[in-house]
């Protein structure tokens, strides 16, 4: 009974990995829609509103991604080390490649999330 409670709890934080990247690449697309439009209009997005706006959300998304990728990969240490071996074979290289993933995903987006920070600071 544990051990299946286990299983579905590990399903919601992959489910929750699942939903963390999804935000992210909604957002992401958002803003370079966002962006191309500014390019083609030759507009200029330096108001300090909207600047505040993106440094939020990409704060958020950067905040959730970590979540995210942290406690996927915790369940990923548990599988490996702490039981001793994954029972699902090539399900679990998947499942640590998503965490690898994650974690890269999570630096290109901290690193964006500066340099909004930035902008806004120079906005």
């Amino acid at each position: 009974m544990i051990f299946v409670n286990f299983l579905s709890f590990c399903l919601c934080l992959k489910s929750y990995l699942i939903a963390s990247m999804g935000l992210q690449v909604v957002w992401s697309f958002a803003l370079a829609l966002l962006d191309g439009i500014a390019l083609v209009k030759k507009k200029v997005l330096h108001n300090p509103i909207l600047v505040s706006l993106f440094v939020v959300g990409d704060w958020v998304t950067a905040t959730l991604s970590l979540a995210a990728a942290s406690s996927s990969a915790g369940i990923a240490v548990l599988y490996f080390n702490d039981l001793g071996n994954c029972k699902f074979g090539e399900e679990c290289q998947k499942y640590q490649l998503s965490v690898a993933f994650a974690f890269l995903g999570w630096i290109a987006i901290s690193i964006s999330s500066l340099i909004m920070l930035w902008l806004l600071a120079a906005a």
